[in-house]
């Protein structure tokens, strides 16, 4: 059975940090590109980073480059989004997701608040 479990959402301070995990089960991991979305209430789920099985990354949402890192732990089946720098407009539910096997995780809240 696939399956993604994403850790590490919560409450946070503008201007803190926060590590998002997201570990897989059922596939090998190693083998595929891994992605992180976010979806605000009343918007669009949005794709904000990606990171390929090479190593490969790309932060495909402009508004959290130089904030956000996505990195990969193959060796513990992880995939994670450092978050640093954070702002109220960041406040959204956090998913990764897998495309070849078009499965998500039940998502992990981050708020960003005063």
């Amino acid at each position: 059975q696939v399956q993604l479990v994403e850790s590490g959402g919560g409450l946070v301070q503008p201007g803190g940090s926060l590590r998002l995990s997201c570990t897989a089960s059922g596939f090998t991991f190693s083998s595929y590109a891994m992605k992180w979305y976010r979806q605000a209430p009343g918007k669009e789920r949005e794709l904000v980073a990606t990171i390929f099985r090479t190593g490969g990354r790309t932060i495909n949402a402009d508004s959290v480059k130089g904030r956000f890192t996505i990195s990969r732990d193959n060796a513990k089946n992880t995939v994670y989004l450092q978050m640093n720098s954070l702002k109220p407009e960041d406040t959204a539910v956090y998913y990764c997701h897998n495309s070849d096997f078009d499965i998500w995780g039940q998502g992990t809240q981050v708020t960003v608040s005063s």
